[in-house]
């Protein structure tokens, strides 16, 4: 589960996330949606404790970011919208070193990197060099990384960006799977059809602040996410 109280965060004078609430149960995946500076990446960034904030708790798996970090990091994955890779090394080398900080067993690592591996199409290249992969092979690369170590959350921005139609089918899957062993799934897309499909829940977000938040069900209950978040976005403050 993934608890968000009162989150504020600024930069200087400008207030990137104003008071943000939200809670997502285990099992749910949540997308989240707003227009490019609304402050997705920054939330997602303070609920993986990279970045500091002045304001709010954020609880994972009851776990405080604050108090407890490297706690909580062990539960989590968080994979940015451009991961960065160690690009001297070859995919399996990378994969055996996010295995090792994880403390993963040789029998662990070896399944984990297979399975995920050979769903999204990328096991065929783990002894070439990351410097020679395409974007999407270096996303199909981040995206396992952050999936052997089985965590119970997963911070996704942008998942789908640079994936093939294939691979962008399978990861839809997986995170269907997941989903239903408990993992909780927050992450920000502007695939607003996509999100309509596979999500539980969603939340959109204009200007640091919270605007709609609660089950697909209920958001897009009269009408499509893609016309909602238009609407939304349209509509001038009084």
């Amino acid at each position: 589960m993934l608890e968000i109280y009162n989150l504020t965060k600024k930069y200087g004078d400008f207030t990137a996330i104003d008071s943000l609430s939200l809670t997502i149960q285990d099992g749910q995946i949540c997308a989240f949606i707003g227009h490019n500076g609304a402050g997705k990446t920054t939330t997602l960034k303070c609920i993986a404790g990279i970045l500091d904030f002045e304001q709010g708790e954020i609880k994972l798996d009851k776990i405080d970011i604050k108090d407890k970090p490297i706690e909580a990091k062990k539960i989590l994955t968080y994979i940015p919208d451009n991961p960065t890779l160690y690009e001297h090394l070859k995919g399996i080398d990378y994969l055996n070193f996010i295995a090792n900080i994880f403390e993963l067993s040789k029998e662990e690592r070896k399944s984990k990197i297979e399975e995920y591996a050979k769903r999204l199409d990328i096991f065929a290249n783990l002894n070439a060099p990351i410097l020679s992969y395409s974007h999407g092979m270096k996303q199909k690369l981040a995206l396992v990384s952050g999936l052997i170590h089985n965590p119970k959350i997963l911070l996704l921005d942008e998942p789908f960006v640079g994936l093939d139609p294939i691979a962008s089918h399978e990861f839809k899957n997986i995170m269907k799977e997941l989903a239903l062993q408990g993992v909780t799934i927050f992450y920000s897309t502007h695939v607003l059809d996509v999100a309509e499909k596979i999500c539980t829940n969603v939340a959109i977000i204009k200007n640091g602040k919270l605007i709609k938040f609660g089950t697909m069900q209920e958001v897009t209950s009269d009408d499509s996410l893609e016309n909602i978040f238009l609407e939304l976005e349209n509509e001038k403050h009084n």
